[in-house]
């Protein structure tokens, strides 16, 4: 199909599925590093007030879908690759990691994604660094109007897009939908007997609500908003309804720490950040979710959220970007 008005066709044309790929797991290209590694860090900040802190090592599952993407994703790709489509269709914005990790998942395992891109305007405009690497990936970029964009969870949309582009699974943005959530369940039940407390920053609610249904019944869930707007409760429930039947485990959403909105990033978020990154020797921090949770659960802490003695877990969902990243240790 050739590019319409509002679309842009990676240069990477994934193969059709052959005898040795179909005879092998779909996703052995994704082989993940699971559980993923569990690193105490010793942070005056926590132990002033009796709280040990323990980062969960998401980032560290997967090259080219760290964190939450390889969680939420697997499973989803999974049915794509075993149901014959070979294409999977996902909604995101100019930057989204979301984007990024289907368009570089669908290169290594050869399948057609489509990306649809909020904002028709950008159709006109030279691909950010971002979209570039998905078009790179071999994702055909769909730009819609905002107005088209809230239609992303209806139906009738949905059978509009598989009219223009084919039959394919298509999964929510950010990739957040049952099959998710109860592969997020895992991230729980890794946790068990290590932590009292488990939080994670939230976008969509996926991984909360998976990963609090498979903690253990004494300990809790908290996620922290990165959106402003209140929804993410709701949100988290009824993802919890669609994967479970009904509310599972214990959890609280902070609404607190989303810095303005999204992508809202203030200088002292920022320094925040790379202090952090600089004092424990880890790398970048994604300063969009991962700075804005760990932010929180310093002011948590000394706010006297977490009981003396406990043990609180940051979940690592992800790491920062740049362009010059190969998301899939130049495996090509």
């Amino acid at each position: 199909m050739a590019p319409g008005p509002y679309e842009v066709s990676g240069s990477y044309v994934a193969p059709g599925p052959d005898e040795a790929q179909a005879a092998r797991d779909p996703l052995a290209e994704l082989a993940p590093r699971l559980p993923s590694p569990l690193q105490e860090v010793a942070d005056e900040r926590f132990s002033r007030h009796g709280v040990r802190l323990l980062l969960k090592r998401d980032d560290l599952i997967h090259p080219a879908l760290p964190g939450n993407k390889w969680r939420k994703l697997a499973p989803n790709l999974r049915a794509v690759a075993e149901t014959g489509h070979r294409r999977l269709l996902t909604f995101g914005g100019a930057y989204s990691n979301h984007l990024r990790a289907t368009a570089a998942a669908g290169r290594l395992l050869g399948l057609r994604t489509v990306g649809v891109v909020r904002g028709e305007e950008l159709a006109d405009r030279p691909l950010n660094p971002s979209l570039a690497r998905c078009a790179r990936d071999g994702m055909l970029l769909h730009f819609v109007s905002r107005s088209d964009y809230r239609r992303r969870g209806e139906p009738a949309f949905h059978e509009a897009l598989r009219a223009r582009f084919g039959d394919c699974l298509v999964v929510p943005e950010g990739g957040s939908n049952a099959a998710a959530v109860r592969e997020c369940a895992l991230l729980g039940e890794e946790l068990r007997g290590h932590t009292d407390v488990a939080a994670v920053a939230c976008g969509t609610g996926g991984t909360l609500a998976g990963m609090a249904a498979g903690l253990s019944p004494g300990q809790r869930g908290i996620g922290v908003a990165v959106l402003k707007g209140g929804f993410l409760p709701g949100e988290v429930r009824g993802l919890q309804r669609e994967a479970f039947g009904g509310a599972r485990g214990r959890w609280q959403v902070e609404e607190r720490f989303h810095g303005g909105g999204y992508a809202k990033v203030s200088g002292r978020l920022a320094e925040f950040a790379a202090d952090f990154a600089d004092r424990h020797a880890l790398p970048p921090l994604d300063v969009v979710y991962v700075g804005k949770l760990l932010f929180a659960l310093v002011h948590l802490a000394a706010e006297g959220t977490f009981r003396e003695g406990s043990t609180v877990t940051a979940v690592v969902t992800g790491r920062a970007w740049s362009p010059d990243d190969t998301l899939d240790g130049d495996r090509e």
